[in-house]
């Protein structure tokens, strides 16, 4: 089959590898119909690279059609039309019954002191092959696959892999309190459908903060008051500008969903390009231990968020040593919660948006649907920001 593999920093391409097949009862094999392309592949193009291995098959944003089960999958039937989370997970231990699945204790990567291994993530969440591929292997498939109706386009429930549950646990973690404000920092994908999921639960006031013309524009159509970084003299008049409209206080709520590749963050970049272009058995020793992040956009969400608010984290970060203004959050009683989403946590909730009505916008959620072949140049555009790419689906 055709897959996308990871050969080198800002080296993705598109070539033949072995045809996945059930290794376990509890394994299924679908054929991916949609896969996209998220703001976390990106950091495997570049950042994270000490951690992959040439030839590892990216992607972990898939549906498609069931094509084999094993003999321990009751509920699944070739011809099933499926969404796949990122996230493998069993459904039974105590953390997934817990509603933690990223933490489940059946695919914990243990031996990287790691959560729940993830498809096409790097060899700290188990090297899993993922799912920009023609064909995906579907571990744990008794509980990660949910199956959706046939009719509407791939569009109305792809992002249910990763995009919707992400965006929403951004939102439920934020608590933002009714009627209350919460500003999003980074309008890519998650940004922007946190936005889209905050307006629809309720919140009165929604800031959207970032410096691509197109992501802003995308939101502010959608009710957003939107905050262009490249206006300002700095992010200090962007964090007090925002608090004007807030009463002097500062949003209930910030949602940090850009992460370790932040604007600005000089030092620390640097740092993360020196890493990558190391070899990767010199280089992965030091970013674990020693790995740093670009920090601007935490930074300014502890800055802006009121004091008693809450800060959500939703971008990836990698960093073991970065400084943190401990000092601040304390003083500020700011509260803080992060981690990869737990898609069968929220799925329920978020299906009955996936209607006709269309509350969210996922049906032309995507700027970008590409075949599967023009992999290299989507991720080279999307990491560039280029054409106004905020979403790609890939079509093998």
């Amino acid at each position: 089959m055709k897959a996308v593999t990871w050969q080198g920093r800002r080296d993705v391409r598109v070539e033949d590898v072995p045809d996945p097949r059930i290794e376990e009862p509890t394994d299924a094999v679908i054929r991916i119909t949609s896969s996209g392309l998220c703001g976390s592949d990106l950091h495997l193009y570049e950042v994270l690279t000490p951690f992959m291995t040439p030839g590892d098959i990216l992607g972990h944003e898939p549906m498609g059609i069931v094509v084999e089960v094993g003999s321990q999958v009751p509920d699944l039937r070739p011809g099933d039309r499926v969404v796949v989370p990122f996230q493998i997970a069993c459904g039974h231990c105590f953390m997934c019954d817990s509603g933690l699945t990223t933490q489940c204790e059946t695919t914990q990567v243990t031996g990287e002191g790691m959560g729940a291994a993830l498809f096409g993530y790097t060899r700290l969440y188990g090297a899993v092959p993922g799912a920009q591929a023609e064909y995906l292997r579907v571990p744990q498939a008794q509980f990660g696959p949910m199956k959706v109706p046939e009719g509407p386009p791939d569009d109305r429930f792809v992002y249910l892999s990763d995009v919707l549950p992400t965006a929403w646990q951004a939102v439920e973690y934020a608590a933002v309190p009714p009627g209350g404000s919460v500003a999003v920092l980074g309008l890519g994908p998650i940004g922007d459908m946190s936005c889209r999921i905050a307006v629809a639960r309720g919140a009165e006031r929604v800031f959207g903060v970032d410096l691509v013309p197109e992501r802003l524009a995308r939101a502010s159509r959608r009710g957003v008051r939107t905050y262009d970084l490249r206006t300002f003299d700095d992010e200090k008049a962007l964090v007090h500008a925002i608090r004007d409209d807030t009463g002097g206080r500062g949003p209930d709520a910030v949602i940090d969903a850009v992460g370790t590749e932040a604007h600005g963050s000089a030092a620390a970049r640097l740092a993360q390009q020196a890493t990558s272009l190391m070899p990767r058995r010199v280089a992965a020793p030091l970013a674990e231990r020693f790995g740093v992040d670009r920090l601007g956009a935490l930074y300014m969400a502890i800055d802006l968020v009121r004091r008693g608010g809450t800060i959500s984290l939703s971008g990836v970060y990698g960093g073991m040593a970065d400084p943190i203004p401990l000092l601040t959050l304390f003083d500020k009683q700011t509260q803080l919660r992060m981690g990869q989403a737990n898609v069968r946590r929220w799925s329920d909730r978020i299906m009955p948006y996936l209607t006709d009505e269309d509350p969210l916008g996922v049906d032309d959620f995507a700027t970008h649907r590409v075949p599967l072949a023009e992999a290299p140049h989507a991720y080279e555009m999307f990491q560039r920001k280029e054409d106004g790419a905020v979403k790609v689906l890939m079509k093998p």
